[in-house]
């Protein structure tokens, strides 16, 4: 379209076009703002679910804890109460949980029973353990999952189609702690002709190595609950990828791509995999959100001094202040998780927050 006119007439179209465009840039971005605040309200409200959650639920457990710290150890009816009083177990009910809402809200996440320390510094000592562990299986399995579910999807119906799928519903079904026990049986004591090549167990060994040798000494001993991790997770996003593509493969856009005369990987990389990466998206932060919480079950059975390592033991006693806030901790991560998945929805597809 050519412009005719003096320039003052141009300088007037340009403004007037302008003006035409504003009220668009302005609607999107207070749409944005009313999807932020819908989905940060949502996070807020289900954080204090979570808060609620964890005190009443941690209280149907059986047992005392008080006795179970005292344990082997005699203790008179006067002790037990002077111990009930100190960790405020006589209080009602009611009055116990406004104190843990207060404090919590503070950040203060009460002392541990059993070690007698802030539950928020023991929570913070295991921490990088298990951000270590899961952090690199959460890496390695989501992008194994996207690549092979994005390669079986692409070629659906084929024997390399047929072979993935099979592998990934055969070891999504397992239990990963009697996966981790069959490695541990192979490959850490050995089977047959298959000798012991991995520790059983723990983050070291404890010889007091340093520097490069240390590295590959807790690299050595993150094979196996890596591989656990790994082979029990990757099936999930694989599966999640290649439906969410299939479902875009019929699309007229993708036709009309092919017809301008764009390879086939072209299509697909620049084309599908970005429309199918919606629900995959939810996925990887839901996988970002088991990155704090770790995995109770693989710590356990390998011995790893981490976060599940330390919520299995709480629950045995049962140590209810670390139980508690080691949920607070594992819950708060999916949320907000969820939550910037929800905020970085829109900007993958527009569509989403309006």
């Amino acid at each position: 379209m050519t412009t005719t006119g003096t320039p003052a007439d141009v300088v007037r179209a340009d403004e007037a076009r302008a003006a035409d465009g504003a009220p668009h840039r302005t609607g999107a971005s207070s749409g944005y703002l009313r999807h932020a605040a819908g989905k940060l309200g949502g996070a807020l409200v289900s954080l204090f679910a979570v808060l609620v959650t964890s005190f009443f639920l941690f209280r149907i457990i059986p047992g005392d804890p008080v006795k179970a710290m005292t344990h082997g150890i005699p203790t008179s009816a006067e002790q037990l109460a002077t111990l009930r009083r100190q960790f405020g177990l006589d209080l009602p009910l009611w009055q116990q949980f406004a104190d843990y809402c207060a404090k919590a809200l503070t950040g203060d996440l009460g002392t541990s029973f059993q070690f007698r320390a802030p539950v928020g510094e023991l929570i913070w000592e295991k921490l990088p353990a298990t951000l270590l562990l899961t952090g690199v299986a959460v890496v390695i399995y989501s992008a194994l999952g996207l690549w092979l579910g994005t390669r079986s999807a692409w070629r659906h119906g084929g024997l390399g189609d047929k072979l993935n799928i099979g592998i990934a519903l055969t070891l999504w079904s397992v239990p990963s702690f009697w996966l981790g026990l069959l490695l541990i049986i192979v490959f850490s004591v050995g089977a047959g002709p298959v000798p012991g090549l991995f520790p059983t167990g723990g983050m070291e060994s404890g010889t007091g190595e340093t520097g490069l040798a240390y590295v590959l000494d807790v690299a050595h001993h993150l094979v196996l609950p890596v591989v656990t991790l790994v082979a029990v997770g990757y099936a999930q996003t694989l599966l999640v990828m290649r439906s969410s593509l299939l479902d875009e493969m019929g699309g007229d856009y993708l036709t009309t791509a092919r017809a301008k005369g764009l390879r086939d990987d072209v299509v697909r990389r620049r084309h599908a995999v970005p429309n199918a990466l919606l629900p995959t998206v939810t996925m990887i932060f839901i996988n970002l959100g088991h990155v704090a919480a770790g995995s109770i079950l693989v710590e356990t059975v390998f011995s790893w001094p981490g976060l599940g390592g330390l919520f299995y033991q709480a629950l045995s006693v049962p140590d209810l202040p670390l139980v508690q806030g080691l949920f607070v901790v594992f819950a708060g991560a999916m949320i907000l998780m969820n939550l910037l998945a929800d905020l970085l929805y829109p900007l993958l597809d527009p569509r989403v927050g309006r």
